[in-house]
């Protein structure tokens, strides 16, 4: 099985941590080197620009790939996003210089230029804006574009804003939303591959369901369990064991990070003793 994943770019990074969270490490980085293996003897890693990776799993040189779902949109190829991903969120915005005295899309002059390197996703918005507007395409830093006297106005994908305001520019309206996500061809269920796919689709959920939680023990007394159980929040059930001490129960549990001090508060107060808080890597439902 090939995985495609980006070679560069802000979501290089989270992408090999949840690969290796996942079950997946990649055995060498090699800058040159465009495929690479893994400790998964069935499974090799394709490096690719993040915004070829729709049409590299469209037309089946990697089963499946992790790429932004703009690029996904831009491209239109025939993959279905089979797992959307909690890095890589962004959005895509159009911006005007702060000088140009506009604050809505229905102000902009006809024929405006706008530079992006999202040339269908621009000409889907202007469109539906019934906006008359040339697109100037490019491939690099778009901000820097209307400073040259090159663009009018930029499409292109906002995290936080600054480097906007560094260059002087203001957002028009937010284009759309973007986020990392997992993708595969349309008939990937009918593929050689579709068991392997399967299997790291269910690590990679499994790796994002346990975001956030934690694994807790205790030991609770007899005549504290009832009161104890009412307090916990579990999955489906916390689940119970009798110790050897026929008056002392084992109580496992799953707890959301941000409300395991209460939990753990109310647990003691209720007669819980000997709490152990545990990292949980995957939950597989």
């Amino acid at each position: 099985m090939r995985v495609a994943i980006p070679n560069k770019g802000r979501l290089q990074q989270p992408t090999l941590n949840l690969l290796q969270s996942a079950g997946i490490k990649v055995m060498s980085i090699d800058e040159r080197a465009l495929i690479l293996p893994t400790n998964w003897e069935n499974v090799e890693v394709v490096m690719a620009r993040p915004e070829d990776i729709p049409y590299i799993v469209e037309c089946g040189g990697a089963d499946i790939g992790i790429t932004g779902h703009d690029y996904v949109v831009e491209s239109g190829a025939l993959v279905d996003e089979l797992v959307r991903l909690d890095f890589g969120q962004a959005k895509l915005v159009l911006a005007v210089p702060e000088k140009l005295m506009v604050n809505d899309v229905n102000d902009l002059p006809q024929g405006i230029r706008i530079a992006t390197k999202y040339y269908n996703i621009t000409r889907s918005y202007i469109e539906s804006k019934g906006l008359k507007a040339k697109i100037v395409r490019i491939n690099g830093a778009a901000e820097v574009i209307p400073y040259l006297g090159a663009a009018d106005a930029i499409v292109d994908v906002m995290s936080t804003g600054t480097t906007l305001r560094l260059h002087g520019l203001k957002i028009l309206d937010v284009v759309m939303d973007t986020y990392a996500t997992v993708i595969a061809s349309k008939d990937w269920i009918r593929s050689p591959a579709s068991e392997d796919i399967n299997l790291l689709i269910t690590m990679i959920k499994g790796v994002i369901a346990a975001k956030g939680k934690k694994l807790v023990l205790m030991n609770v007394p007899d005549d504290r369990l009832s009161k104890v159980l009412s307090v916990l929040p579990a999955m489906l059930a916390p689940a119970i064991t009798k110790l050897s001490r026929s008056d002392v129960w084992e109580v496992i549990t799953v707890v959301s990070e941000e409300l395991l001090p209460e939990v753990i508060a109310k647990a003691k107060a209720y007669g819980a003793k000997d709490l152990v808080v545990v990292d949980i890597e995957k939950v597989v439902e």
